[in-house]
């Protein structure tokens, strides 16, 4: 599975539970950047062991 953010092609480790937006699956990179915003919750999708740093 890939990131779903435009233009990125990583492969997806993280499950991104945004409350006022669909659930996106992302990149460890993007995941720290959305992780940062109150109410996202961050969960590592259980596959994505190797990807996780």
């Amino acid at each position: 599975m890939e990131c779903t953010e435009p233009d990125c092609a990583e492969p997806a480790a993280v499950r991104l539970y945004i409350p006022w937006a669909d659930d996106r699956v992302v990149c460890p990179g993007h995941a720290r950047v959305y992780a940062r915003k109150d109410g996202i919750v961050a969960d590592p999708l259980e596959a994505a062991d190797e990807e996780l740093p």
